[in-house]
Protein backbone atom coordinates (compact mmCIF):
# COMPACT_ATOMS: atom_id res chain seq x y z
CA UNK A 1 0.00 0.00 0.00
CA UNK A 2 1.35 3.24 -0.86
CA UNK A 3 1.18 6.57 0.81
CA UNK A 4 -1.78 7.73 -1.17
CA UNK A 5 -3.54 4.05 -0.60
CA UNK A 6 -2.63 4.70 3.28
CA UNK A 7 -4.49 8.21 3.55
CA UNK A 8 -7.63 6.47 0.93
CA UNK A 9 -7.52 4.09 3.65
CA UNK A 10 -7.72 6.39 6.58
CA UNK A 11 -9.92 8.54 5.46
CA UNK A 12 -12.31 5.82 4.64
CA UNK A 13 -12.35 4.76 8.54
CA UNK A 14 -13.45 7.81 9.97
CA UNK A 15 -16.64 9.74 10.74
CA UNK A 16 -15.34 12.65 12.25
CA UNK A 17 -12.58 13.94 10.35
CA UNK A 18 -11.71 14.25 6.34
CA UNK A 19 -8.15 13.41 5.38
CA UNK A 20 -6.88 14.56 1.87
CA UNK A 21 -3.66 14.90 -0.25
CA UNK A 22 -2.49 18.01 -1.69
CA UNK A 23 -5.29 19.92 -1.40
CA UNK A 24 -2.70 22.67 -0.49
CA UNK A 25 0.55 21.42 -1.66
CA UNK A 26 2.04 17.87 -3.32
CA UNK A 27 3.38 15.60 -0.21
CA UNK A 28 0.99 17.66 2.06
CA UNK A 29 -2.31 16.23 3.92
CA UNK A 30 -4.93 18.27 5.00
CA UNK A 31 -6.46 16.92 7.77
CA UNK A 32 -10.43 18.50 8.74
CA UNK A 33 -12.29 18.24 11.67
CA UNK A 34 -15.70 17.93 10.69
CA UNK A 35 -17.91 17.70 14.25
CA UNK A 36 -20.55 20.23 12.95
CA UNK A 37 -23.11 19.93 15.40
CA UNK A 38 -20.64 20.43 18.33
CA UNK A 39 -18.13 23.10 16.53
CA UNK A 40 -15.85 20.11 16.60
CA UNK A 41 -15.65 19.29 20.41
CA UNK A 42 -13.05 17.36 20.74
CA UNK A 43 -14.65 14.42 22.57
CA UNK A 44 -13.77 11.10 23.33
CA UNK A 45 -14.40 9.55 19.71
CA UNK A 46 -13.00 12.21 17.73
CA UNK A 47 -9.82 12.60 19.60
CA UNK A 48 -9.03 8.59 19.25
CA UNK A 49 -9.93 9.42 15.22
CA UNK A 50 -7.22 12.00 15.49
CA UNK A 51 -4.68 9.72 16.86
CA UNK A 52 -5.64 7.26 14.62
CA UNK A 53 -4.55 9.40 11.95
CA UNK A 54 -1.55 10.79 13.49
CA UNK A 55 -0.81 7.30 13.79
CA UNK A 56 -0.88 6.80 9.71
CA UNK A 57 1.13 10.28 9.19
CA UNK A 58 4.04 9.17 11.39
CA UNK A 59 5.11 6.52 9.09
CA UNK A 60 4.34 7.90 6.02
CA UNK A 61 6.97 8.30 3.54
CA UNK A 62 7.32 11.36 1.71
CA UNK A 63 5.20 13.62 3.74
CA UNK A 64 5.86 17.08 4.05
CA UNK A 65 3.60 18.70 5.72
CA UNK A 66 -0.28 18.53 7.61
CA UNK A 67 -2.39 21.27 7.28
CA UNK A 68 -4.72 21.08 10.56
CA UNK A 69 -8.21 22.53 10.23
CA UNK A 70 -11.88 22.86 10.83
CA UNK A 71 -14.66 22.08 8.42
CA UNK A 72 -16.49 24.95 6.73
CA UNK A 73 -20.29 23.43 8.18
CA UNK A 74 -18.26 23.56 11.92
CA UNK A 75 -17.64 26.85 11.80
CA UNK A 76 -14.53 26.54 14.10
CA UNK A 77 -10.93 25.08 14.42
CA UNK A 78 -12.05 23.71 17.86
CA UNK A 79 -14.84 24.98 20.38
CA UNK A 80 -12.87 23.20 22.86
CA UNK A 81 -13.13 20.02 24.76
CA UNK A 82 -16.68 18.51 25.40
CA UNK A 83 -17.95 18.80 28.89
CA UNK A 84 -20.39 16.30 28.37
CA UNK A 85 -17.38 13.37 28.19
CA UNK A 86 -16.48 15.28 31.60
CA UNK A 87 -18.95 15.97 33.61
CA UNK A 88 -19.11 12.64 35.13
CA UNK A 89 -15.37 10.97 35.37
CA UNK A 90 -13.53 11.56 38.64
CA UNK A 91 -9.76 11.96 39.05
CA UNK A 92 -8.90 8.73 37.85
CA UNK A 93 -10.91 7.96 34.83
CA UNK A 94 -9.32 11.85 33.81
CA UNK A 95 -5.95 10.99 34.34
CA UNK A 96 -6.59 7.95 31.71
CA UNK A 97 -8.31 9.27 29.36
CA UNK A 98 -5.69 12.02 28.81
CA UNK A 99 -3.29 9.29 28.77
CA UNK A 100 -4.55 6.57 26.23
CA UNK A 101 -5.82 9.04 23.62
CA UNK A 102 -2.66 12.07 23.96
CA UNK A 103 -3.84 13.68 21.17
CA UNK A 104 -1.74 16.86 21.37
CA UNK A 105 1.07 15.24 22.32
CA UNK A 106 0.52 13.09 18.89
CA UNK A 107 0.31 16.37 16.77
CA UNK A 108 3.52 17.93 18.45
CA UNK A 109 5.19 14.95 17.52
CA UNK A 110 4.15 14.55 14.08
CA UNK A 111 7.50 14.29 12.49
CA UNK A 112 6.68 17.17 10.01
CA UNK A 113 5.55 20.23 10.19
CA UNK A 114 1.95 20.91 11.25
CA UNK A 115 -0.10 24.08 10.13
CA UNK A 116 -3.30 25.08 11.89
CA UNK A 117 -5.67 26.88 9.73
CA UNK A 118 -7.67 28.68 12.73
CA UNK A 119 -11.04 29.79 11.27
CA UNK A 120 -14.14 30.43 14.29
CA UNK A 121 -13.62 29.33 17.68
CA UNK A 122 -10.09 27.49 19.03
CA UNK A 123 -11.10 27.74 22.82
CA UNK A 124 -9.89 25.06 25.59
CA UNK A 125 -8.95 22.03 23.64
CA UNK A 126 -9.11 23.76 20.03
CA UNK A 127 -6.87 26.41 21.37
CA UNK A 128 -4.07 23.83 22.95
CA UNK A 129 -4.37 21.62 19.63
CA UNK A 130 -3.16 24.63 17.85
CA UNK A 131 -0.62 25.76 20.50
CA UNK A 132 0.59 21.65 19.23
CA UNK A 133 1.16 22.53 16.17
CA UNK A 134 3.95 24.34 14.08
CA UNK A 135 2.52 26.96 12.94
CA UNK A 136 -0.56 28.79 13.35
CA UNK A 137 -2.34 31.12 10.64
CA UNK A 138 -5.87 32.35 11.80
CA UNK A 139 -8.83 34.31 10.17
CA UNK A 140 -9.06 37.57 11.41
CA UNK A 141 -12.34 36.63 12.56
CA UNK A 142 -10.68 33.86 14.34
CA UNK A 143 -11.19 33.80 18.45
CA UNK A 144 -9.23 32.02 20.74
CA UNK A 145 -8.87 31.27 24.14
CA UNK A 146 -8.64 28.85 27.73
CA UNK A 147 -12.05 29.12 29.46
CA UNK A 148 -11.26 26.19 31.48
CA UNK A 149 -11.42 28.01 34.13
CA UNK A 150 -14.87 29.17 34.08
CA UNK A 151 -15.99 25.81 34.82
CA UNK A 152 -13.62 25.15 37.68
CA UNK A 153 -11.04 23.55 36.32
CA UNK A 154 -7.60 24.53 33.66
CA UNK A 155 -6.33 23.72 30.51
CA UNK A 156 -5.21 20.26 31.18
CA UNK A 157 -3.90 19.72 27.48
CA UNK A 158 -0.59 21.78 27.22
CA UNK A 159 -1.86 24.87 27.97
CA UNK A 160 -0.29 25.78 31.35
CA UNK A 161 2.83 24.80 29.81
CA UNK A 162 2.78 26.03 25.80
CA UNK A 163 1.22 28.98 26.09
CA UNK A 164 4.22 30.58 28.63
CA UNK A 165 6.53 29.83 25.78
CA UNK A 166 4.74 31.34 23.21
CA UNK A 167 3.92 34.57 24.89
CA UNK A 168 5.09 35.02 28.04
CA UNK A 169 3.97 34.24 31.89
CA UNK A 170 2.20 37.27 32.32
CA UNK A 171 -0.16 37.22 29.26
CA UNK A 172 -0.44 33.44 29.54
CA UNK A 173 -1.45 34.31 33.23
CA UNK A 174 -3.96 36.23 32.35
CA UNK A 175 -5.50 34.36 29.76
CA UNK A 176 -5.71 30.81 31.65
CA UNK A 177 -6.69 32.90 35.17
CA UNK A 178 -9.57 34.99 33.80
CA UNK A 179 -10.72 32.67 30.78
CA UNK A 180 -11.26 35.53 28.96
CA UNK A 181 -11.00 35.20 24.67
CA UNK A 182 -8.77 37.22 22.47
CA UNK A 183 -9.40 37.85 18.60
CA UNK A 184 -6.77 37.22 16.24
CA UNK A 185 -5.42 40.91 16.26
CA UNK A 186 -4.87 40.38 19.80
CA UNK A 187 -3.21 36.71 19.66
CA UNK A 188 -1.03 38.04 16.80
CA UNK A 189 0.14 40.91 18.65
CA UNK A 190 1.31 38.84 21.46
CA UNK A 191 2.66 35.67 19.69
CA UNK A 192 -0.15 32.87 20.03
CA UNK A 193 -0.62 33.21 16.48
CA UNK A 194 1.79 33.43 13.59
CA UNK A 195 -0.28 35.42 10.69
CA UNK A 196 -3.54 36.77 10.41
CA UNK A 197 -5.52 37.07 7.39
CA UNK A 198 -8.43 38.98 6.58
CA UNK A 199 -10.65 36.56 4.47
CA UNK A 200 -10.76 32.78 3.26
CA UNK A 201 -9.70 33.48 0.19
CA UNK A 202 -6.63 35.43 1.67
CA UNK A 203 -6.70 32.64 4.47
CA UNK A 204 -6.34 29.82 1.62
CA UNK A 205 -3.52 32.06 -0.74
CA UNK A 206 -1.31 32.07 2.35
CA UNK A 207 -1.59 28.47 4.06
CA UNK A 208 -0.82 27.26 0.48
CA UNK A 209 2.03 29.96 0.29
CA UNK A 210 3.22 28.20 3.33
CA UNK A 211 2.57 23.94 1.90
CA UNK A 212 4.22 24.72 -1.13
CA UNK A 213 7.26 26.41 0.22
CA UNK A 214 6.96 22.65 2.85
CA UNK A 215 6.50 20.53 -0.58
CA UNK A 216 9.96 21.68 -2.19
CA UNK A 217 11.95 20.80 0.74
CA UNK A 218 13.93 17.74 1.68
CA UNK A 219 11.52 15.40 3.60
CA UNK A 220 14.62 14.71 5.55
CA UNK A 221 16.02 17.87 5.92
CA UNK A 222 12.27 19.37 7.86
CA UNK A 223 11.98 16.47 9.81
CA UNK A 224 15.24 17.08 11.24
CA UNK A 225 15.04 20.95 11.57
CA UNK A 226 11.69 20.45 13.45
CA UNK A 227 13.23 17.97 15.89
CA UNK A 228 15.98 20.77 16.50
CA UNK A 229 13.41 23.52 16.88
CA UNK A 230 11.04 20.88 19.20
CA UNK A 231 14.93 20.56 21.87
CA UNK A 232 14.59 24.30 21.97
CA UNK A 233 12.30 24.36 24.32
CA UNK A 234 12.56 21.31 25.88
CA UNK A 235 16.17 21.55 26.89
CA UNK A 236 18.58 23.91 28.66
CA UNK A 237 20.26 26.41 25.92
CA UNK A 238 23.99 24.48 25.95
CA UNK A 239 22.48 21.25 25.79
CA UNK A 240 20.04 22.38 22.91
CA UNK A 241 22.82 23.58 20.97
CA UNK A 242 24.54 20.22 21.09
CA UNK A 243 21.94 18.56 20.11
CA UNK A 244 21.41 21.35 17.19
CA UNK A 245 25.01 20.97 16.01
CA UNK A 246 24.89 16.81 16.09
CA UNK A 247 21.57 16.82 14.10
CA UNK A 248 23.25 18.71 11.55
CA UNK A 249 25.90 17.37 11.33
CA UNK A 250 23.80 14.13 10.31
CA UNK A 251 22.70 16.03 7.04
CA UNK A 252 25.90 15.87 5.92
CA UNK A 253 26.00 11.74 5.69
CA UNK A 254 22.57 11.80 3.58
CA UNK A 255 22.91 13.44 0.44
CA UNK A 256 20.93 15.62 0.71
CA UNK A 257 23.47 18.64 1.50
CA UNK A 258 25.12 17.63 -1.61
CA UNK A 259 22.43 17.90 -3.89
CA UNK A 260 21.18 21.04 -2.55
CA UNK A 261 24.40 22.82 -2.58
CA UNK A 262 24.64 21.59 -6.65
CA UNK A 263 21.20 22.59 -7.38
CA UNK A 264 21.78 26.82 -5.76
CA UNK A 265 25.47 26.57 -7.60
CA UNK A 266 23.45 25.00 -10.97
CA UNK A 267 21.00 27.29 -10.46
CA UNK A 268 18.27 24.78 -10.88
CA UNK A 269 15.23 23.11 -8.85
CA UNK A 270 16.61 20.49 -6.48
CA UNK A 271 15.79 17.02 -6.87
CA UNK A 272 15.71 15.61 -3.62
CA UNK A 273 15.65 11.83 -2.89
CA UNK A 274 13.50 11.99 0.52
Amino acid sequence: MDDRDRMAAVDDATSLLAVTSDEYAPDVVTVELDRPDRRNALNVALRQELCDVCDALATADGLKGVVLTGSAAAGAFAAGGDVRDMRDRDALEQRAALEDVPIYRRIAELPVPVVARITGYALGGGCELAMASDIRIAHREATLGLPEINLGIFPGGGGTQRLPRLVGAGRASRLILTGEHIDAPEAVDIGLVDEMCDDDDALDERVTDIATALSTKSALALRTAKRAIRASYQTPLDTGLEYERELFTTLFASGEKDEGIDAFLAGRDPEWRY
